[in-house]
């Protein structure tokens, strides 16, 4: 139950986080990426704050003998750059560009009941479906014993 708790603490700061900082509205983060217009640097400040927070954290869990809720650590090993890592990337990056919206701000961004927010939700959970069948569909299959 602690683990559940600290896990929910933990998302309900990052989403207020994000709703402070205002990147629950995708125009804020298309003025980032527009160069050539608006421009809006207030995202970069949002970044190299998460970074600090972030080594930070990083500083402190990794100078710990073991995690708070877990008996080890559960770091990710696989270190390969291949085709469906860069294509999954290229998807992620071109949908940021056109929606202004990832993942993180678009589920806090849920509270305030936005159509944008509601049609870019509901189209990533066909691009999680898809991909999900895709990756099913081109991983052969263990034969039966």
């Amino acid at each position: 139950m602690p683990r559940i708790v600290a896990a929910f603490v933990c998302g309900l700061l990052f989403g207020a986080g994000l709703a402070v900082s205002d990147m629950v509205n995708p125009a804020k983060v298309l003025n980032f990426l527009d160069l050539a217009g608006p421009w809006d640097a207030s995202l970069a400040f949002v970044m190299a704050g998460a970074v600090l927070v972030t080594a930070v954290g990083y500083r402190l869990a990794f100078g710990r003998e073991r995690p708070v809720f877990a008996e080890a650590f559960a770091l990710p090993t696989a270190q390969d750059v291949d085709a469906r890592l860069l294509a999954g990337a290229a998807v992620f990056g071109v949908g940021w560009g056109l929606a202004g919206l990832c993942p993180g701000p678009a589920l806090a961004g849920l509270t305030y009941a936005q159509p944008q927010t509601l049609i870019f939700l509901g189209a990533m959970a066909v691009g999680l479906i898809g991909g999900r069948l895709a990756a099913e569909a081109t991983v052969p299959r263990a034969a039966a014993p």
